[in-house]
């Protein structure tokens, strides 16, 4: 019984620590996108005339409402010490600032595009974002429906969970694979070496938190 408890423990502490690596990663991801967007794109403005400002919107509301408020959600179940209902609500209010604040950042990628007078949806990042945030705005409804609303039944909610998770973690990453190729179009126009090895960089810390989002769910799903 007791080797049971300090197993428990140990594997909670585990889970925990992979949980907090997570957070430095997120914040020295976000720190790093905004040295970026301030230090050489010139700034973040919606309501600019420049282009490069209004474009710069995008990124900045991807990578930090998007994609890593995404992640914070997925742990939530994991660093929230609440009950279950309190991390299901946590979980289901962040997505839903994640998918407000992801249909934002599409927008202000078309504005861009009108400003600019440039094509829209010509490259693979366009099409990788599109799908992610169709995707995201899919699975956010049918988890709500699913687990939030008193009218599914319960035997259903738990056939339905596993697919709900495994759904949400290949929409994370396929999130992530939309950053990284929408970093790899802007490191190809760079304007010198440091912001290449910036913008590389972040896109190393990118795929850091979301192999440690995993990592703290796989975890606690082996633990559990």
């Amino acid at each position: 019984m007791a080797h049971g408890i300090i197993g428990s423990y140990h594997h909670s502490v585990v889970v925990s620590r992979v949980a907090m690596l997570a957070h430095v990663l997120f914040l020295t991801t976000a720190v790093l996108m905004l040295v970026w967007l301030l230090h050489y794109r010139g700034g973040i403005n919606i309501q600019s005339e420049n282009p490069n400002q209004i474009f710069n919107v995008h990124p900045f509301v991807m990578s930090w409402g998007f994609i890593l408020l995404i992640g914070e959600a997925i742990l939530a179940y994991s660093t929230i010490p609440m009950d279950h209902r309190t991390q299901k609500m946590a979980h289901m209010l962040i997505h839903l600032v994640g998918l407000i604040l992801g249909i934002f950042g599409v927008y202000a990628a078309f504005k861009f595009h009108d400003v600019a007078v440039a094509p829209d949806l010509v490259s693979l990042h366009s099409w990788l974002g599109i799908t992610t945030v169709s995707l995201f705005g899919l699975q956010w409804l049918l988890g709500f429906v699913t687990f939030w609303l008193p009218g599914a039944h319960e035997r259903t909610r738990a056939a339905a969970a596993p697919a709900h998770v495994m759904a949400g973690l290949a929409i994370f990453l396929l999130a992530v694979c939309a950053a990284q190729t929408g970093l790899v179009e802007k490191s190809a126009g760079a304007a010198s070496t440091g912001e290449t090895k910036l913008i590389n960089a972040t896109g190393i810390f990118i795929l850091l938190y979301a192999v440690a989002v995993v990592s703290a769910v796989a975890l606690r799903k082996a633990f559990l």
